[in-house]
C-alpha cells in the first residue's frame, strides 16, 4: 500500500474505523486524537502518520489496547516515548518533561552558529540600518532554510 497515492487516506480511514469500532470517539477539536472514556478508563490516543501514542492513567489499561491493536494490524511497541516531532520528552516518577533542546543545538548547527556566543539582544541598541547599493545581493532562500 506504501507509495500510492490513496495510501494515506486508505490507511487512516481503516485506523478510523478500527478506533471507533474499539470503542474510541474522535475529538471535536482535533481528529487525531481519539478518546476512550467509560467508569473504569480512560484512554488518550494520538495519531501521527502511521505513530500512535498512547497515554491514560492505568498501564493495564494501555498493555490491553496493546493486544486489541496487535490483534488488527502487524505493529511494535516501541515502549515509552522519549522522542517525537522533535520534541525530546522525559518521563520520571516526578512528571512528564518536554523539551526542545537538541532541536534548538540542530538549527544552531544547520545555520553555523553552534561556537557563537548567546546574548539577549543579537543586535547593537538603537543601531540604524540602511540599505546599501554596494556589497552582494543576500540569496533570502538561505536565510529561510535555517529553520530546520
Amino acid at each position: 500500500m506504501y507509495g500510492l497515492r490513496q495510501a494515506p487516506r486508505a490507511w487512516n480511514s481503516k485506523l478510523d474505523n478500527e478506533l471507533l469500532a474499539l470503542g474510541f470517539v474522535k475529538s471535536k477539536l482535533d481528529h487525531a486524537v481519539y478518546i476512550r472514556n467509560n467508569k473504569t478508563s480512560l484512554l488518550v490516543v494520538g495519531v501521527y502518520v502511521d505513530d500512535l501514542i498512547i497515554s491514560g492513567p492505568d498501564v493495564g489499561d494501555i498493555n490491553q489496547f496493546k493486544v486489541e491493536m496487535k490483534r488488527k494490524f502487524s505493529m511494535s511497541d516501541l515502549g515509552l516515548l522519549s522522542y517525537y516531532l522533535g520534541i525530546e520528552v522525559k518521563q520520571g516518577q516526578e512528571g512528564i518533561t518536554l523539551s526542545h533542546g537538541s532541536y534548538a543545538v540542530e538549527i544552531l548547527e544547520n545555520a553555523g552558529m553552534i561556537d557563537c556566543n548567546p546574548c539577549d539582544t543579537p543586535m547593537e541598541p538603537r543601531l540604524k540600518l540602511y540599505k546599501s547599493k554596494e556589497g552582494e545581493a543576500v540569496d533570502p532562500t538561505g536565510y529561510r532554510s535555517i529553520h530546520y
